[in-house]
């Protein structure tokens, strides 16, 4: 498929960097750009502030004893629906964009299951992004980056506790809890669909791949796999992602179902190197998909809520557009 450019510019596009150090980190709170070597970053843990007047429609429950956010569909039960799952950023099912978000793919008929990927431990939400003021004396930079520098320790921290060992087991248990309650819409789809934004596009990509036993079940594979080792075959039909962190090209190369994924251009959370050999695995295997890359716009993007740019704003109604389109045609 073509790739999309964008020309959006993102707000922190006109605040001059101290050093290069913060060459690509912008004082602003969810405005930051993908930084070198970063494995997470504010984008993913800090909420944009929630759209004026939107208030979140769906009902917090359990599956499989997992908390999560369930989204209904207005006619639900009444009319067959679809099982979507979403997968969110570091924010977590407690993040009003990210129920608010839940909350329009229910409008547009999926049974929307967000779950707690985090067992109750979102990540670390040290900077409140509504309470950054638009422009910042240099005192107040400074005062921001040392915060933001802490926080990133506490990021790294935060992600060797939700590693793929701990996910992976929740997220089976959320599945099966799905296939218990909701068997109904997950029959009327024909399986599972699945969205993910940030931190939870990694695991999408998992659950639309083929798997040796143990991925599967969220521990490591051994170096050496024994020939003839049981690999257990995708949980989701078709699935959705903007702006991934920690994917891996093996993670792409095992995708074996429909796929689209939303890309920033310039990514270093989703390297270009790891794109591009994911593309050319896809393209090999003969699996169906789309890739759009976006410049200039801030990793994150997509995820619900306002910026003052309209340009950024188009990208995230466009973004959704076509990841909700991509679902609705498989």
């Amino acid at each position: 498929m073509t790739d999309e450019e964008i020309a959006t510019k993102a707000p922190e596009s006109d605040i001059e960097r101290n050093s290069a150090e913060h060459a690509e980190q912008s004082v602003f709170p969810g405005d930051t750009r993908a930084q070198e070597g970063a494995s997470m970053g504010e984008h993913c843990v800090i909420d944009r502030p929630t759209p004026a007047g939107e208030i979140p429609t769906g009902e917090m429950s359990k599956l499989g004893g997992v908390d999560v956010y369930i989204a209904k569909p207005g006619d639900y039960p009444h009319s067959p629906s679809k099982l979507l799952l979403l997968l969110t950023g570091g924010t977590g099912i407690k993040s009003t964009n990210n129920q608010l978000q839940a909350d329009k793919y229910a409008s547009e008929g999926f049974l929307v299951v967000m779950p707690d990927q985090f067992e109750g431990d979102p990540a670390p939400n040290s900077v409140d992004a509504t309470s950054v003021e638009e422009h910042p004396s240099f005192i107040e930079q400074f005062k921001l980056r040392a915060a933001e520098t802490a926080k990133s320790f506490l990021i790294d921290m935060w992600l060797a506790r939700h590693t793929p060992e701990k996910v992976m087991p929740l997220l089976q248990k959320v599945i099966e809890g799905a296939e218990e309650e909701f068997a109904d819409a997950i029959a009327n789809g024909g399986g599972i669909y699945g969205i993910g934004y940030c931190f939870g596009a990694k695991y999408i990509l998992v659950l639309a791949g083929e798997h040796p036993d143990t991925v599967s079940r969220g521990q490591t594979a051994p170096k050496d796999v024994e020939q003839g080792t049981v690999k257990h075959t995708p949980l989701i039909k078709a699935g959705a992602i903007a702006h991934g962190t920690d994917v891996t090209k093996e993670d792409i190369e095992l995708v074996k179902v429909p796929i689209l994924m939303a890309c920033i251009e310039n990514d270093s959370l989703f390297p270009e190197e790891v794109l591009q050999a994911g593309r050319m695995a896809l393209e090999k295997n003969s699996i169906e998909h789309e890739i759009h890359v976006y410049s200039g716009v801030p990793h994150g993007f997509a995820v619900l809520g306002d910026y003052e740019d309209r340009k950024i704003k188009d990208a995230q109604k466009q973004t959704f557009g076509q990841m909700l389109g991509w679902i609705q045609s498989h």
